[in-house]
């Protein structure tokens, strides 16, 4: 009797529908709902709209995970000295804005002016250049600036987070979770740091922006050397899935970077803009695709446990099932989460210039930030009406 039981359990499952089995695996699996935001420069100030946008539609975080600029922007979420992470969010942008370039010219051309500028003189909130000290000028140990490893400097950022992040909230329960990323440079491999084993300071988010395309140097911390999180993942949702497991989540994601560009670049400079955009757009599409697949088969996994674990088996079948049982439970409880849904907000864009993640003029971060607000609200309009519409079916 027994054995026509278990030989009858694939003509069982098949039976079962994918939907009846997501519905018992939501009832005994919770969700968090998570921020995943992208390095970009500059355009982080993009972020900062959407963030205002999700805020002001109630939309609370679990986790809030970021690499580079996004890395910034998810620790002053995280760590909010106000407790209004909104406001203190765009009160950063707006103080890191510069000033000089005049806002009534073109795009294009305060792009050119704002990035020249910083290229030259840094930004007093968030970066220094060091290769206009005459130490360095005069470096012996190379043909000026190839002596040197770097042109700029985070020490200003870290003095400017102090502003507006309590780092002594993070970790605590009234707050959410915060996931950063960066690159180890000896071993190529990602380093992440979490609020649930790190003591967070300044340095941490410091070291998650060092990227070195730009000359910013790289930084000591914890033993190891870092640089921006980017040069591995710009999206690290697959570090927030690794980071936390057990629970399904529902992700929304900020893409900084076009994934579609019609015209064909022009020009050089149109060029490496395009591959620099293809290089960081969110490619995240195979992470939700596996995550679908794997559930799958754990959804399928955990039925057939239920059923077997409600048969009496003999002597060897026991012994054979209980052998397995560790295992099974390390499968399905302690990897099974899945990605429920996922809601992308993604930046568009006018006109290309390869600098315009350098752009920190004060005209430029107010635009930036009214564009997430507005995208955001298009977003999630368009996912309320797929929602109503997937109810009349």
């Amino acid at each position: 009797m027994t054995m026509l039981i278990i030989t009858a359990i694939p003509t069982i499952l098949t039976a079962l529908t994918l939907h009846e089995l997501r519905i018992r695996h939501s009832q005994k699996r919770e969700s968090e709902t998570v921020l995943v935001m992208q390095g970009g420069g500059s355009l982080g100030a993009y972020e900062c709209g959407v963030y205002k946008s999700l805020s002001k539609h109630g939309i609370k975080f679990d986790i809030v995970a970021g690499t580079s600029i996004g890395a910034v922007n998810a620790g002053i979420i995280a760590g909010s000295k106000s407790g209004h992470p909104e406001k203190d969010l765009e009160d950063f942008w707006l103080d890191v804005a510069e000033t000089v370039t005049p806002s009534t010219i073109s795009d294009n051309l305060r792009a050119i002016i704002s990035s020249s500028y910083g290229a030259f003189y840094g930004n007093p909130k968030v970066f220094s250049p060091v290769w206009l000290k005459p130490q360095n000028m005069n470096n012996s140990s190379g043909y000026f600036p190839y002596g040197l490893s770097y042109l700029y400097d985070l020490t200003v950022l870290t003095n400017t987070l102090q502003k507006y992040i309590d780092f002594a909230k993070l970790g605590s329960q009234n707050t959410p979770r915060l996931i950063v990323t960066c690159t180890d440079i000896k071993k190529s491999k990602a380093v992440i740091f979490d609020s649930m084993t790190t003591n967070f300071d300044a340095g941490h988010l410091v070291a998650c922006a060092g990227y070195p395309y730009y000359g910013i140097g790289w930084t000591q911390k914890d033993g190891k050397y870092l640089w921006d999180g980017s040069l591995l993942s710009n999206t690290p949702l697959r570090e927030v899935i690794d980071s936390s497991p057990k629970r399904d989540k529902k992700v929304y994601i900020v893409n900084l970077f076009p994934h579609i560009q019609e015209e064909l670049p022009e020009n050089l400079a149109d060029v490496w803009h395009r591959a620099r955009d293809i290089m960081h757009t969110d490619k995240t599409d195979h992470n939700v695709r596996m995550s679908k697949v794997i559930s799958k088969y754990l959804l399928l996994l955990r039925e057939m446990h239920d059923i077997i674990s409600n048969v009496e088996l003999n002597g060897e079948m026991r012994e054979r099932f209980m052998k397995i049982e560790p295992e099974y439970h390390k499968l399905a409880n302690a990897r099974g989460a899945i990605i429920q849904e996922i809601t992308r907000i993604e930046r568009s864009e006018d006109t290309h210039f390869i600098f315009e993640d350098a752009d920190f003029s004060i005209a430029t971060i107010k635009k930036l930030i009214k564009q997430g607000e507005e995208d955001t609200e298009k977003s999630l309009a368009e996912k309320q009406k797929r929602k109503q519409k997937d109810n009349k079916i």
